[in-house]
């Protein structure tokens, strides 16, 4: 049986909700990662009461922040790099057994944070710190046999996410929870960069197919020094907290990086179609990247809020909302469907903001109802069960609905956009 997309207009053989899945990286670990965005939070906030059952020496503040990291937004790292680098390289993506065994260790690993499950830490450790060397060493080898440069910053980004992570889980072993609380935001940095890097291969292809739905054209062309600026500038500042430069310093470090997210709002500026949800799903990413940091710093500089407000507008907000983003874009595309969001996924965006104000607007001094993070985890969690639920059917079939007449004419069979996403974005 092919595992591959129908040729013509012929339909593949109907297939198991589990094999289809196995068939793509976004397809299992977008799922995945959903479903542990949307069930952590909940169990750790209205099941366990901001605790977890397992935790003894570690803080389960510290879980937390670990498995919505490397747990929930590790997933969809995984999806997204498993899908996009094959494209970038025209080469076979991983099927079946890999993806499989990539999701057995990224499920390891989640085991043990779940639960804040201190006496098997050093397995969960080594389960997270497997995934990522493996996605690392792929990489590499890719970029050598491919030989090509493109892949270059992502393994980059992904080293150094290794590094911290790896550093996160000594710091828990040897109960230096300074160290592990520096990792930790560190980790929240490297995935921030490696944010920057996705949206400057994302944002300029889906900006030309809103714009140009044909795909004959290709009005909108970013400014080629702009692509990599926001993640430069977050390396920057990993540098500045590691060398121990002055809090001064360090401010004005976040508030340059915020600021270089901030400029990438402006690409959203195309006229009546910033009204597209897509639109507004990227621009927002980067807005609340950029917000952020920009408050982190102000933080730092002695603004009346604690720096972690920044830090959850910029991780919770900025990292979550491009996830979603990447989610609904990748989601629609790669399955052969026109641009255009569901209802459910439009609620479920508008929920996940909604989340993320109501987690700091007690820091701001702004009172609620009920206490932040009961509200903020109840809507963070139905923006991303909605998701899942609105894109079920279209992760775990293999056949593909027709496409727009212009499209479906010419290329009846492959998801476009994605293919080109690289080349268009370069």
């Amino acid at each position: 049986m092919s595992c591959g997309p129908a040729t013509g207009r012929s339909r593949p053989l109907p297939r198991g909700p589990l094999a289809t899945l196995g068939d793509e990286g976004f397809r299992l670990f977008f799922l995945l990662g959903a479903l542990y965005a949307a069930q952590f939070p909940a169990l750790w906030v209205l099941a366990w009461g901001l605790d977890l059952p397992m935790a003894q020496d570690v803080p389960p503040a510290l879980w937390h922040a670990h498995e919505m990291l490397i747990g929930a937004f590790g997933a969809a790292l995984i999806g997204f790099v498993t899908t996009a680098a094959p494209k970038w390289t025209d080469t076979e993506p991983p099927r079946g057994r890999p993806l499989w065994a990539l999701a057995g260790l990224w499920a390891v690993g989640r085991t043990v944070g779940l639960f804040g499950w201190d006496a098997f830490g050093a397995v969960g450790a080594l389960a997270d710190l497997g995934w990522m060397c493996a996605l690392t060493v792929w990489l590499g080898v890719l970029s050598i046999r491919r030989r090509t440069d493109r892949l270059v910053a992502f393994i980059a980004w992904l080293a150094i996410l290794t590094v911290c992570t790896a550093v996160g889980h000594f710091g828990f072993a040897t109960g230096n929870l300074t160290l592990a609380t520096q990792s930790i935001h560190l980790a929240g940095f490297a995935l921030l960069g490696l944010l920057g890097l996705a949206l400057s291969r994302i944002t300029a292809p889906v900006t030309n197919l809103v714009l140009d739905p044909t795909e004959r054209t290709s009005p909108f062309r970013p400014h080629p020094g702009r692509l990599h600026l926001a993640p430069g500038l977050v390396l920057v500042v990993m540098a500045g907290d590691l060398l121990g430069v002055s809090p001064a310093v360090s401010a004005w470090l976040l508030v340059a990086a915020g600021a270089a997210f901030m400029d990438r709002v402006g690409e959203a500026f195309i006229g009546r179609e910033i009204a597209m949800a897509e639109i507004l799903l990227l621009a927002g990413s980067s807005a609340l990247a950029g917000l952020g940091l920009i408050l982190a710093g102000a933080a730092r500089l002695g603004a009346p809020w604690p720096e972690v407000t920044g830090l959850h507008i910029a991780f919770m907000g900025g990292l979550g909302l491009g996830v979603y983003a990447v989610y609904c874009i990748a989601g629609l595309l790669h399955t052969g469907r026109p641009l255009g969001l569901s209802r459910a996924a439009r609620l479920g965006a508008g929920m996940l903001v909604a989340s993320v104000m109501l987690r700091v607007a007690p820091d701001l001094g702004l009172s609620l109802p009920l206490p932040a993070p009961a509200l903020a985890s109840g809507t963070w969690t139905a923006a991303f069960l909605l998701w899942a639920i609105a894109y079920w059917p279209a992760l775990s079939r293999v056949a593909l609905p027709e496409g727009p007449p212009d499209r479906a004419a010419s290329k009846p069979h492959l998801p476009a956009a994605p293919v080109r996403f690289p080349e268009a974005a370069e």
